[in-house]
């Protein structure tokens, strides 16, 4: 068994893995995922237990994940807006998943603000049987590498993630079930992404290799 962002995977049937997945693994068309995430300023990696919102004049939902959740994102700053932009909202965009996970709500987690079309699906039937068997994840996931290509009003990002330092808790009792690091706990994800009227950029698209050599140490 894998670490959180796994759950999340198995969610996605074909897109990315995130530490829920667990006992399972994705595939490519967006309809199971796993995990997510990654940025850093100036080579300083930054850990936050929530994502806050900016002044972009764009009205989201508030996401708040719990203290044992930390996700660190590297490579924030591009100094290109667009990508810039892309990556705020790939960051909000995992957070969601792991805030639906969390609490056990999944009208509140704001995926559905972040996901479209077959990715949206497929998060959707993460989250649900996650919640059912009451799995959640407590440590650090790690964003590394992400790669941002722009085309005008879509876009493609790739990125890395380590799933080395979390594990998979138990909601209600807040157990630990306590996994080994192997190759498996680097996982890349290639995620397709367009912008919305309100001008959001949605992931449509997921696809993760897990224990992929372009993410191991």
């Amino acid at each position: 068994m894998n670490r959180p962002a796994r759950l999340v995977t198995a969610a996605l049937t074909a897109s990315a893995a995130l530490l829920l997945t667990a006992c399972g693994s994705g595939g490519g068309d967006g309809a199971s995922s796993d995990k997510i995430a990654g940025a850093d300023s100036a080579d300083s990696p930054s850990a936050s237990p929530s994502v806050s919102a900016t002044a972009d004049g764009i009205d989201r939902p508030e996401i708040k994940l719990p203290s044992d959740m930390k996700l660190v994102f590297e490579g924030q700053q591009t100094g290109d807006a667009v990508k810039d932009a892309i990556l705020a909202d790939n960051e909000r965009t995992v957070s969601t998943v792991w805030q639906a996970m969390a609490y056990g709500d999944m009208k509140k987690s704001g995926m559905a603000f972040y996901y479209t079309d077959n990715a949206l699906v497929g998060i959707y039937q993460y989250a649900k049987g996650a919640i059912a068997k009451k799995t959640s994840w407590a440590g650090t996931l790690r964003y590394f590498d992400r790669q941002v290509t722009v085309f005008d009003k879509s876009a493609a990002l790739t990125y890395c993630v380590d799933e080395s330092k979390a594990d998979l808790k138990n909601r209600e009792t807040n157990k630990l079930q306590g996994t080994k690091t192997t190759p498996n706990s680097y996982v890349f994800y290639n995620l397709g992404l367009k912008k919305n009227e309100d001008g959001v950029w949605q992931t449509w698209d997921l696809t993760e290799d897990r224990g992929s050599q372009k993410c191991q140490p």
